[in-house]
């Protein structure tokens, strides 16, 4: 970590195990319907490079960082995948932090700044979340796979703040 921050990490796209089992599971099922589909040349080579295709993009996406989080100062910053806007959470405006986990459901999409139902979503992969709620009643949810550490960091830089 840098000395300037208090948290600091990168979340990768690719790096969640549910959605690297689905695209792994994708690119058996082309390979094993290219070993089975033996009289149809022009659909076999299409079920090779397809599973090819999914193993290569996998494998990409292992190394794209999907979004940043800092804990800086007074700001939680949330910095996205290259067009995402930078988000800046001002620590002093948060009234509560909590530790909770990101969802009750097994597969969670990657989301950056979703904002639903009064509640902006951060997510890439991990459990555990850090819910912060704010003055006026928004919810940043933010899916870390160090969510303990964000959660001491934000409240540490927080009790920097009234001092």
């Amino acid at each position: 970590m840098n000395e300037h921050y208090l948290f600091q990490e990168k979340q990768y796209l690719g790096r969640d195990a549910t959605w690297i089992s689905v695209r792994m599971i994708l690119a058996l099922f082309c390979f094993v319907a290219f070993y089975l589909n033996i009289e149809n040349m022009p659909s076999r080579q299409l079920f090779f490079i397809v599973g090819t295709g999914v193993i290569i993009v996998s494998v990409i996406m292992i190394y794209m960082v999907h979004y940043k989080t800092t804990v800086e100062g007074k700001f939680l910053i949330l910095s996205g995948l290259w067009s995402s806007k930078l988000v800046k959470i001002d620590l002093y405006n948060i009234v509560k932090v909590e530790l909770k986990p990101y969802s009750s459901f097994i597969f969670n999409n990657p989301v950056y700044n979703l904002h639903k139902g009064g509640k902006i979503r951060f997510y890439s992969g991990g459990k555990d979340a850090v819910w912060l709620t704010d003055k006026e009643g928004l919810i940043y949810i933010i899916g870390s796979h160090k969510a303990e550490e964000l959660a001491r960091a934000v409240m540490e830089a927080k009790r920097k703040l009234n001092t």
